[in-house]
């Protein structure tokens, strides 16, 4: 495959190994601003598209192709259960401890330090959001689209109460999009999660913490906006133009 800067941030996040790596590092958003272009990301980002299509080279020559391909190789029901298994229960797990940690942080810094009470603010009101926004895809969503693959396959469909997948995925994206403004609001009040000379252990420990969170929410976001959702909208599109096996036209 060679580098063309038109193809979008997506492409490249799904098709070149560790490419997603790349973009953490430069700021590139391959999550919510996965439709752009490769060529205009670099410029909203402010690097070089040359020194980026370098870096890309060679994650590319490093990284083993089985991370992506496995990947794309899941049925919709195993990137489900992966997405469930993997980034759910992480967000779930570390929302919980740095909350915890958060406020320790506060009582001892807040007072020297204003942006702790912001980021503490900030990431109360993003993990509320995370977690009604998992709920929902744990108990509506990917049901919904485990039934759809089930259908392909000859079984029965009940039909879904939101009228179409489309409805509930448009849902999604918005919040993604809410996630990726919270993450983003708590790295610039963080200078890029920098901690302070005066910070003690707890302090360091919050930052590397919700810098990590960052980067899993960034990957979790990634396969569903650009691997999971096109995947069940493409499905349910061919069901509908008369492959359902349970339609008229199936069995």
């Amino acid at each position: 495959m060679m580098f063309d800067a038109k193809q979008t941030v997506r492409w490249f996040a799904l098709e070149w190994p560790g490419a997603t790596r790349v973009f953490e590092k430069l700021k590139i958003d391959y999550c919510c601003g996965g439709h752009l272009p490769l060529a205009e990301a670099c410029v909203k980002a402010g690097v070089e598209t040359a020194a980026v299509a370098r870096l890309l080279e060679e994650a590319r020559a490093l990284a083993t192709k089985k991370e992506v391909i496995d990947l794309q190789a899941l049925s919709l029901t195993e990137l489900c259960a992966h997405i469930v298994d993997t980034h759910h229960a992480f967000t779930k797990a570390e929302t919980e401890r740095l909350a915890a940690l958060l406020e320790k942080v506060c009582a001892v810094h807040g007072a020297h330090h204003p942006e702790l009470l912001r980021i503490r603010e900030a990431f109360q009101q993003m993990r509320a959001e995370l977690e009604e926004h998992m709920l929902k895809e744990e108990r509506v969503l990917f049901p919904y689209i485990m039934q759809l693959e089930r259908a392909r396959t000859g079984r029965h469909r009940l039909p879904p109460p939101f009228g179409t997948v489309q409805n509930p995925i448009a849902v999604m994206l918005r919040e993604h999009d809410a996630t990726n403004q919270w993450l983003q609001q708590m790295r610039r009040w963080s200078a890029d999660y920098a901690a302070p000379p005066d910070a003690c252990i707890s302090y360091q420990t919050l930052y590397g913490a919700l810098e990590a969170l960052e980067r899993d929410l960034h990957e979790h976001i990634h396969l569903e906006n650009n691997l999971l959702f096109p995947r069940a909208l493409a499905l349910e599109t061919e069901i509908a133009r008369g492959k359902d096996p349970d339609g008229p036209n199936g069995r």
